[in-house]
């Protein structure tokens, strides 16, 4: 059920691992800063776990960025995240190319810019045939949506006679999800201490393993990721056996 990857000593390594990177706002208010300051600071810690999370070997890296929620945050703030959002896109894409990693970004992306989609799409090509590491950035998606959107796709296969109601399996509507076609989800990290999953991955989620962290996002560091690697390697995954 799972990809995950065997070490030289044995122990086995998550290939797809998902972060819920929270904690930004609390970390600017603790320093009297305004909440932007905290995304911006968050930016810099992604660059960091980009970085660990390629060096451990992870295949995919997905990172929850902007949820259909946070559109109801003040306008001031959400428009912060859309300009921090464009500048990293600009900003990383060579870096990305460096290190040989492919970026896609999945949510419901109509509800960005023209701008912004125009920008996401550029990066998206640019890394296209990049064999590394994959970092997916979850944007504008909510677990709901996604499930949502799916089975849509497959009632027009249905309605269109594509399609018999009885092929409409577990299986079929898996291929229809967000990050269909990557490595099963094996490890999903949260930070800030909550211990929810907050609308993300509400599917793909189904066996992977939970580590919850009481740092603030962007105080987060590679010797954290390390840190949940270590502890998802202790786990026994028996994904409804004995």
């Amino acid at each position: 059920m799972s990809n995950q990857i065997l070490t030289n000593d044995g122990r086995s390594l998550p290939a797809h691992v998902a972060i819920i990177m929270d904690g930004n706002n609390r970390w600017a208010k603790k320093k009297f800063l305004p909440s932007i300051a905290g995304h911006r600071a968050g930016a810099l810690a992604v660059r960091k776990t980009v970085e660990s999370a390629a060096k451990c070997g992870v295949k995919v890296l997905t990172l929850f960025a902007f949820s259909s929620e946070n559109w109801k945050r003040p306008q001031a703030e959400v428009d912060g995240l859309m300009g921090l959002f464009m500048r990293s896109l600009k900003k990383e894409t060579k870096r990305l190319n460096e290190h040989s990693i492919r970026l896609v970004v999945v949510g419901d992306k109509s509800g960005f810019s023209k701008g912004l989609q125009d920008q996401i799409e550029r990066v998206e090509q640019v890394t296209a045939q990049n064999t590394g590491m994959v970092l997916a950035i979850a944007a504008n998606y909510g677990g709901r949506w996604d499930i949502a959107q799916a089975a849509k796709k497959m009632a027009e296969q249905v309605a269109a006679g594509e399609i018999e109601p009885d092929q409409v399996t577990e299986e079929a509507l898996g291929q229809h999800v967000c990050l269909a076609g990557l490595p099963e989800l094996d490890l999903i990290i949260r930070t800030s201490g909550e211990e929810r999953v907050s609308n993300f991955l509400l599917w793909q989620l189904a066996y992977a393993e939970f580590v919850f962290m009481p740092v603030l996002w962007p105080d987060f560091t590679g010797d954290h990721f390390e840190e949940a690697l270590a502890v998802y390697q202790q786990r026994q995954r028996r994904y409804g056996g004995r």
